[in-house]
């Protein structure tokens, strides 16, 4: 055996001294705490700052996160930092580096410099990270995909500092991984031995990543025929033996996706339930949902499933966090690990999940670090400056306060604008398609979920860049479907789950919302043409009645052209009938860039031919008690102004801490 040296003065520096290629002595007995900080869908706010507000926000943004990063690192002298994807993408300053003024390629992409300078340990890849086509994710994580439609012969580019990993996305050109399926981070640690003296030692902590297989009907027009995916649960069986095989003390699952116990498809949205069955797993970063995790009082149904403790942070017995959004929150997973000689193991009885908010219990906020704001001034104020650009202007305000009830001020210019460039196309190009009727579905992209500002507010005056983007939030493209009446009506009766089912007869409050149903799936229809009533007091699959097209009722096989987005018609949101197949027209432009367009051709909009288009309305019916929503302090005006006389205010503070105020909406009227 070769002898080993360790020089006396570094006892704390070296866990112990080893010839090339052996792993390092740890005594067994020996015990440290490893604490596992997650953030998740940053979306590139790497500022509490509003681009499309142009105003400072506190309740999220990187920079605030930064201070639980640093508050995190002096309670535990271990820490592995790693991001969980939907990073690249979401905010005005990802557009401007994206489309408007393209990254060269020794820069760095801003979010990527401020995680740099945070010292991140390792990150995942989300769905978003694909909504800018393969060569620019290829370009700004500093990769070289080999992969059609990306340049083999480019050079590899600035990227993130960190090892990024992605395990189930694949290219068909190669048959290989486009990121390294995981990585094994050697990370040193100060410990105790069974004496309790401190020793400095290694763990290895294997990370492996996961996107949603979903990607390939979100993102097809970047993503057909270039690259496939398999299952999460497969794609961890297979490495994850692979990791320990290779020396991995612990693995790290970081799975962009939530929890969902229906039978385990290869195909998931939210395969986690299952991914956390795969042996081997010491813990799951979580994400996509835009939740927190643990939280003992959320009321969200994916936490309510057997076998997760939502107050512990268990899902069937394994350490799991979810970060909400935006860096709104830090996960932070306090492994406790033994040494048994041969490996570390995780002791599950002292192990500690939390998800720490940027907001503290007296809702203010902790300070944003500055070395953030000086880090990417530049490029802050050059978005600024791109987002102030006008394109014309408005005679009433857009908003999105009061879309579940009915206003539909900043959804019709969306609907006016995608109908009008699809009818122009279809005459141009589709003649025979020319004498069906073109249709537009849109839906409020903000109403309330990441908290009371985050609603869609454009006044009247100028229209500016950071307007439009407030109006249409993603940069998804357009897209037009035929659709035949049936289909039409599975479509309205699909979005109209984002209500409860009202009891009439209940003379307790009821809430109309269903929280976990996204906004942007309640796809409506603002058209002078089209009207309809949606009856929330029937259960979902059975609200929508009296479809009519132009006084007629709709016919089940009538045949429309709907425009929509590539997200949609590709199957996003699992709607009956779309599944890409219907697909007859995929636009180059993005919708965002086809509502500009159409406000600067009108200059001006005025509520009468832009804002009034209402097509649907509640179906008539009285109920004992108050049906309630919650909404944003202050707006009750524009209920009225928007012609809803069946909206009132109940309180001004809903009582729930976040600052929303307390609505009712008599169905009656």
């Amino acid at each position: 055996m070769r002898a080993k040296f360790c020089l006396p003065l570094l006892p704390l520096i070296l866990s112990a001294c080893s010839a090339p290629g052996d792993r390092a002595v740890v005594p067994a007995g020996a015990t440290a705490v490893l604490a596992v900080l997650e953030t998740t869908d940053i979306h590139s706010n790497v500022l509490g700052y509003d681009y499309y507000k142009l105003a400072p926000d506190p309740s999220f943004g990187l920079d605030r996160t930064a201070t639980l990063i640093a508050q995190a690192r002096k309670e535990f002298p271990n820490t592995l930092l790693l991001d969980n994807g939907d990073t690249i993408q979401g905010t005005a300053l990802a557009d401007y580096q994206a489309l408007v003024a393209p990254l060269r390629c020794d820069q760095t992409l801003t979010v990527y410099k401020v995680m740099n300078h945070l010292g991140f340990d390792g990150g995942g890849i989300g769905n978003h990270e694909f909504n800018y086509g393969l060569a620019y994710l290829s370009q700004v994580t500093g990769s070289r995909f080999d992969v059609d439609g990306v340049d083999p012969a480019r050079p590899r580019c600035a990227g993130p500092a960190f090892p990024q990993v992605l395990a189930n996305v694949y290219s068909k050109k190669s048959g290989k991984q486009l990121f390294a399926p995981y990585r094994i981070i050697a990370k040193q640690v100060s410990a105790l031995d069974a004496n309790g003296k401190p020793v400095t030692a290694t763990v290895k902590v294997g990370i492996i990543g996961f996107a949603p297989p979903t990607i390939l009907a979100w993102d097809k027009r970047w993503l057909d025929g270039k690259v496939y995916t398999e299952g999460v649960r497969e794609t961890a069986l297979k490495y994850i033996p692979q990791m320990r095989a290779e020396g991995a003390d612990l693995v790290i699952a970081i799975s962009h996706g939530g929890l969902d116990d229906s039978p385990y498809t290869p195909d998931m949205e939210n395969a986690n339930y299952h991914l956390s069955k795969v042996p081997g797993i010491d813990a799951m970063l979580l994400g996509h949902s835009h939740q927190v995790f643990p939280n003992a009082a959320s009321a969200v149904a994916q936490f309510k499933l057997a076998g997760v403790d939502k107050a512990a942070g268990l899902v069937n017995g394994v350490p799991t966090t979810m970060a909400n959004l935006w860096g709104k929150h830090l996960g932070v997973i306090g492994l406790h690990l033994t040494h048994d000689g041969a490996r570390w193991v995780v002791d599950k009885r002292k192990t500690t999940v939390e998800a720490r908010g940027a907001q503290r219990a007296d809702k203010s906020f902790v300070a944003p670090d500055p070395a953030v704001a000086a880090l990417v001034a530049a490029e802050h104020e050059a978005t600024i400056g791109y987002v102030k650009t006008p394109v014309g202007a408005s005679a009433f305000r857009m908003s999105s306060y009061f879309a579940d009830v009915g206003d539909v001020s900043a959804i019709a210019v969306v609907n006016h604008a995608q109908a009008d460039y699809v009818t122009t196309y279809v005459k141009a190009s589709l003649p025979q398609y020319a004498a069906l009727p073109v249709l537009s579905m849109a839906s409020a992209f903000k109403s309330g979920s990441a908290g009371v500002t985050d609603y869609t507010d454009v006044k009247a005056g100028d229209i500016a860049l950071n307007n439009a983007a407030d109006l249409y939030l993603y940069p998804n493209t357009l897209y037009a479907v035929k659709v035949d009446g049936a289909t039409l009506l599975a479509w309205l009766e699909h979005g109209a789950g984002r209500f409860n089912t009202i009891d009439p007869a209940a003379a307790a409050p009821q809430e109309l919302v269903d929280p976990s149903f996204p906004s942007y799936n309640f796809d409506t229809i603002t058209s002078i043409d089209v009207s309809y009533e949606i009856d929330v007091t029937q259960k979902p699959g059975k609200r929508i009645g009296k479809l009519t097209y132009r006084g007629k009722p709709v016919a089940p096989n009538q045949e429309f052209i709907v425009a929509t987005n590539n997200y949609r018609a590709s199957g996003g949101g699992a709607f009956p009938g779309l599944d890409g197949s219907k697909t007859v027209f995929a636009s180059p432009d993005n919708n965002r860039d086809v509502l500009i367009a159409y406000i600067k051709g009108a200059r001006q909009l005025t509520f009468a031919s832009h804002g009034a288009q209402r097509s649907w309305r509640f179906a008539k019916v009285k109920t004992a008690g108050p049906v309630v929503f919650r909404s944003a302090p202050g707006v009750l005006a524009l209920a009225e102004q928007a012609g809803l006389s069946n909206v009132s205010l109940l309180r001004a503070d809903d009582g729930g801490g976040k600052g929303y105020s307390l609505y009712a909406v008599d169905l009656s009227r």
